[in-house]
């Protein structure tokens, strides 16, 4: 029962994140979602600039703290190795959530384009970017990463072994 526990956690964990994921691509492009990084300012700029800088600061810890090898090693003693990859990707899927939850858009226009066809280039490129980002976590081990593959070996029985970093396609 506690192997299905741990890989049910690893995969709400991970759903979560690609939840977040998917509302990153909204919120950082102004597409879909209720509430964009340009949307309608609703506070100074100054107080703006203050509460983003606080959301992002909070991101960029937790981000890093939890990554330090001497912090997994503290976090392992209450949470289970199998679980501390998808723990990681919780925790920061969070932050990210807090982040865009409590954005304060800056206003004012920086560039516009209002040509079509430029219009569709810039979309194109920035679909591609976001499509580059979640390629390149499968050409690393998409699963390892996002603490998938911790959480079902786990269920099999099987230790985890790290896997040695290559660069394909290179």
């Amino acid at each position: 029962m506690k192997r299905i526990a741990m890989l049910t956690y690893g995969v709400i964990c991970y759903a979560v994140f690609f939840a977040t994921f998917l509302y990153a691509i909204g919120f950082i492009g102004n597409l879909i979602v209720p509430k964009s990084i340009d949307s309608v300012p609703t506070a100074s700029l100054g107080t703006a600039l203050f509460v983003n800088t606080l959301l992002l600061v909070v991101f960029a810890v937790q981000h890093s703290v939890m990554a330090r090898p001497a912090f997994k090693r503290r976090w392992t003693r209450i949470v289970p190795a199998e679980a501390e990859r998808s723990t990681y990707v919780l925790f920061s899927s969070l932050a990210l959530i807090v982040l865009f939850a409590g954005w304060q858009p800056l206003g004012g226009v920086v560039w516009s384009v209002s040509n079509p066809v430029a219009t569709a280039a810039l979309y194109a490129a920035y679909a591609f970017g976001w499509g580059l980002v979640l390629v390149s976590t499968f050409l690393i081990n998409h699963f390892d990463l996002f603490g998938l593959r911790q959480v079902w070996l786990q269920l099999r029985g099987r230790e985890y072994t790290p896997l040695k970093f290559t660069t394909p396609a290179i």
